[in-house]
C-alpha cells in the first residue's frame, strides 16, 4: 500500500516526512496536479460496477485502489504547467484527479473538501468559540461606522487579511499590523476588513496537531519588544521556539475542533497573555511545522510519516460512504 503525497517538487517540509516513510519501507508517490498532461498521467476505468485507475508520476505507476493515503501538502493548481495551459484544463483536470482519488478508500490529510471549507478565517473563529477555545473580539466588516463603533469599545486593535497571503507568485505574506488610533477606517467601504482586539501577548503559541497527537511551542516575547510588532512571522528572532505543555482546557477544544472540522491535520496559532490564556488567532489545516522541529526538536515529521503509513480503512460500499466527504 502506497502514500501519495501532493506537493510542488521544492518542498523541503514534505521531504522530512519522505525520509521517515523510506526509513520504514512505506511506499511513496510524490507528484505535483500542476505537472498533469505535462510528466504526470492519469487513467481511470468504472466498467460492470468496478473501478481500476492508476497515476503515472517520474516513472512510477500507482493503482488508486493501492493507496493507503493521500498527503495533500501544496499542491500546484491542476494542469498548471500543461504545454496549453488554460482554466478550462486546470478544471478538466482537477475534476479527473480529485474525482478518481475521492473514490478510493485511502485516509486523507487533509480531505480537500474539509480543507477547503477550513480556510474560511470567518468560519474558524466561529468553530473555535463552539469547540470552547477563547477568541479576541472580532469584526469583519465593509460598513466603516461599524468598524468605528468596534474601535470605540476596542481602542487596541490589530488589521489581518481575511484570506491569508496575497495570491502573488510566490505568495506573499501579508503581516497583521497594529490600528493607529486615529484612523478614520473609511476605506473599509473597498474591501472586506478583518479587525480585531490585540492580545498583549506574553508569548505566541504554535500548536502542531497530527491526529490525537498534540505537539506545542512557545515563542515568549521579550520584555523590551515593540508593541507594535505583533506578527511573529517578523519578530525579532531574539528568543527561540521551546516546546511546551498544552493546557488540558485547550487540548480538548483543539480536538473538538478537528472532529468538528473533520481535519487530520491543524497547525494552530495561539497568543498567550499576562494571565496564561491561551487566545485562538487561526487553524492554518496545511501550514509549516519545518521550523518548529528545527528549532525544538518535537517529532512533527515523524508523527506525521506513522499517521500517514496506517493501513488504509476497508473498501466502502452505497451504504458506508461516509468518509469519502471526510479524512
Amino acid at each position: 500500500m502506497t502514500v501519495l503525497i501532493l506537493t510542488g517538487e521544492e518542498d523541503v517540509t514534505a521531504d522530512m516526512v519522505v525520509v521517515h516513510l523510506n526509513a520504514a519501507s512505506v511506499p511513496v508517490v510524490r507528484l505535483d496536479p500542476a505537472d498533469l498532461t505535462a510528466g504526470v498521467a492519469l487513467s481511470g476505468e468504472y466498467v460492470h460496477g468496478s473501478f481500476r485507475g492508476h497515476l503515472s508520476a517520474g516513472g512510477r505507476l500507482v493503482s488508486v485502489s493501492g493507496l493507503r493515503s493521500v498527503w495533500v501538502r501544496r499542491p500546484g493548481a491542476p494542469a498548471a504547467r500543461a504545454a496549453q495551459p488554460s482554466a478550462w484544463l486546470t478544471e478538466e483536470a482537477g475534476q479527473a484527479l480529485y474525482g478518481m482519488l475521492r473514490g478510493s478508500a485511502a485516509r486523507w490529510m487533509n480531505h480537500p473538501d474539509a480543507a477547503r471549507r477550513a480556510r474560511h478565517k470567518p468560519w474558524q473563529l466561529r468553530l473555535a468559540q463552539r469547540c470552547g477555545l477563547p477568541v479576541p473580539a472580532t469584526i469583519v466588516t465593509t460598513f466603516p461606522q461599524a468598524a468605528r463603533e468596534f474601535a470605540a469599545r476596542f481602542p487596541d486593535l490589530v488589521v489581518k487579511p481575511v484570506s491569508g497571503a496575497h495570491p502573488q507568485e510566490p505568495p506573499r505574506a501579508v503581516p497583521t499590523s497594529r490600528v493607529a488610533p486615529d484612523t478614520d477606517f473609511a476605506a473599509v467601504a473597498y474591501g472586506p476588513t478583518l479587525l480585531q482586539r490585540r492580545v498583549a501577548k506574553r508569548a505566541d503559541i504554535r500548536l502542531t496537531v497530527v491526529g490525537e497527537a498534540l505537539l506545542a511551542a512557545r515563542k515568549e516575547t521579550p520584555a523590551d519588544a515593540d508593541p507594535d510588532e505583533v506578527d511573529v512571522r517578523f519578530a525579532s528572532a531574539a528568543t527561540p521556539w521551546l516546546p511546551t505543555e498544552v493546557p488540558p482546557r485547550v487540548a480538548a477544544g483543539v480536538r473538538a475542533y478537528l472532529r468538528t472540522a473533520e481535519l487530520a491535520y491543524g497547525a494552530f496559532d495561539f497568543a498567550e497573555d499576562a494571565d496564561g490564556t491561551w487566545w485562538f488567532l487561526e487553524c492554518n489545516q496545511s501550514g509549516q511545522f519545518g521550523f518548529v522541529e528545527v528549532e525544538t526538536g518535537l517529532p512533527v515529521a515523524r508523527t506525521i510519516a506513522a499517521w500517514l503509513a496506517r493501513p488504509a480503512p476497508r473498501e466502502p460500499g452505497c451504504a458506508d460512504d461516509r468518509h469519502l466527504a471526510a479524512p
